[in-house]
């Protein structure tokens, strides 16, 4: 399996990575939330609801992979070296 710069092989980092970026535009999209709900947009402030909704299932998804890999005791988890 290839590992890039971070010692984790691709597919971990490309896991952590969707993961990460989806926690933290989950995070992002409530203040859009309440900022369309103070504009008084309420079917935009669903949208970004039903976006920030997606993201946290996406972020869940990649957790269950992980745990998975983690799971079934493959080293794709650990950095090189670190085993």
């Amino acid at each position: 399996m290839a590992t890039g710069e971070t010692g984790f092989d691709d597919v971990t980092f490309d896991l952590i990575s969707v993961q990460y970026h989806s926690l933290k535009a989950g995070h992002d999209y409530g203040q859009y939330v309440r900022d369309a709900r103070n504009a008084g947009k309420e079917e935009i402030a669903s949208f970004f609801e039903q976006v920030m909704s997606e993201d946290s299932q996406r972020a869940q998804r990649c957790h269950d992979f992980l745990a998975e890999l983690t799971k079934h005791g493959t080293s794709a988890t650990s950095p090189q070296g670190g085993q």
